[in-house]
């Protein structure tokens, strides 16, 4: 299930008009992987994440095993391993769905612990009481997987959490997040037990969770709803945030920021009549003392002039401030990448600046991927479309003087047997090449292709 199935489909503090320039002749790409259809996984989902030795290790959506009861395939985690130039694909685990007490259907990437641990997320799954469409398909899990004692052996998994019922999350969306204590942070995109307005088959609005580690080894790890969207409410002109999705990142206090894709301060999304808000960035902040509640502070809220629906995230600068992108905007635009400036001195308001506008043109269009920082400053990410219709991997670099930002286009997917459909986050390696996942395109025997791994470098 892409992300298209789940969910329902005032003026710019400073609009910097960008230029595009093409830098493939510069930049190459390769297919590191095509996932095959449902035994070694199909349709991957959220980051990647490197181990010491160069492994990498991602969750495709489906595949899996076709006899799991859930809403598609559960689907697997897999790691990906070079010898040679040539990457080879080892599926660790295949999620058994919700009859067997287990996950199903990952809508997140991968974390990792200082020991080779892995933690995730799956949208549906566990033991929770949760229904969808006359079926009780489980609220999610948050689950664990240990590499083999012994070389060559089995991982092993472990559900840490199973939401219980919709009320403590459903639906799980996104990347984990560590504190230094250990805690995991995340997002379910429906569920937290406030808001009815924002889906007909899904309980309330979504939540962003704490998950603590046990006191005592085998223990329970406990979780905490920091926060439980309430999205519009009927005859105010002021809303909270709806369908928060993941991607959250902890300030050095132990804040919480992240994106909301719908809700916010306006009823209805101008030119999105219906949505209910265009969405908004979020600031959770942890209680003065130790068991009261978290204050949450919108950090923006978006109008649909200066973009609507956030999708993926914020990531910080230096200095603390925030970038972000949005599907859509300007107006009826296609998406944009935005900065929010920390406030100084006696300012207490963030203020947003437009980076770039997306035209759907060389340059693609709509974004739901967060953005990645390189060394020199400049931003990274992936959109869909482009001159070749299949997505983009584009660079965005900082102005230099009273020149705007420009972004460059990296590289334009061909579709299969190349990649199509970028939908998530780059990561680099340590040589500064960047890597992620398409959801469709490769060699495999699905409708569009399976996805497909890439790696693309300069």
């Amino acid at each position: 299930m892409t992300h298209e199935k789940l969910t329902r489909c005032g003026v710019f503090a400073a609009l910097l008009f960008a230029f595009v320039s093409s830098a493939s002749a510069t930049w190459k790409e390769q297919v590191l992987y095509s996932f095959q259809g449902i035994a070694d996984g199909a349709t991957p989902v959220g980051s990647v994440v490197f181990d010491s030795s160069g492994n990498m290790y991602g969750a495709t959506q489906e595949g899996g095993s076709s006899s799991c009861k859930s809403i598609d395939q559960c689907g697997t985690v897999y790691e990906l391993s070079q010898s040679g130039g040539v990457w080879t694909e080892t599926v660790l685990y295949v999620f058994q769905g919700n009859t067997n007490n287990d996950g199903a259907s990952p809508f997140g990437g991968l974390v990792m612990d200082s020991s080779g641990n892995l933690y995730g997320t799956t949208a549906y799954g566990g033991t929770g009481d949760c229904v969808l469409l006359g079926s009780k398909v489980g609220c999610g899990t948050v689950y664990e997987l240990s590499p083999p004692v012994q070389p060559d052996g089995a991982w092993t998994e472990t559900i840490l959490y199973s939401f219980p019922s919709s009320k403590y999350g459903y639906a799980p969306w996104g990347d984990l997040v560590f504190d230094s204590a250990g805690n995991l942070y995340g997002a379910t995109i429906f569920g937290g037990g406030k808001g009815t307005t924002c889906d007909p088959f899904y309980q309330y609005c979504g939540a962003v969770f704490e998950l603590s580690p046990p006191k005592r080894k085998g223990g329970a790890w406990t979780e905490k709803v920091l926060h439980a969207f309430a999205g519009g409410t009927d005859g105010h002109q002021f809303g909270d945030g709806a369908n928060p999705n993941g991607g959250l990142i902890l300030d050095s206090k132990g804040a919480v920021y992240g994106t909301a894709g719908w809700g916010g301060n306006e009823k209805a999304c101008p030119g999105k009549e219906g949505w209910g808000g265009c969405g908004m960035v979020f600031k959770l902040m942890p209680p003065p003392r130790e068991g009261g509640p978290w204050k949450e502070e919108i950090l923006r809220s978006f109008n649909g002039n200066d973009g609507a629906e956030p999708l993926g995230g914020v990531v910080f600068d230096g200095k603390g401030n925030l970038y972000g992108t949005t599907y859509w905007g300007p107006t009826d635009g296609y998406g944009l990448v935005f900065e929010l400036e920390k406030p100084s001195g006696k300012a207490h308001a963030w203020k947003e600046a437009v980076l770039y506008a997306f035209e759907d043109k060389a340059d693609g269009s709509n974004p739901s991927a967060g953005l990645t920082f390189g060394n020199t400053g400049k931003l990274y990410g992936t959109v869909l479309g482009g001159q070749i219709p299949y997505g983009v991997v584009f660079q965005l670099s900082p102005p230099k003087g009273k020149n705007s930002w420009s972004l460059s286009v990296l590289y334009n997917f061909k579709g299969t047997p190349d990649g199509d459909h970028p939908t998530e986050r780059v990561v680099f390696d340590g040589l500064r090449n960047l890597y992620s996942t398409t959801q469709w395109g490769g060699t495999g025997t699905c409708d569009g292709g399976c996805g497909t791994v890439f790696e693309v470098s300069p």
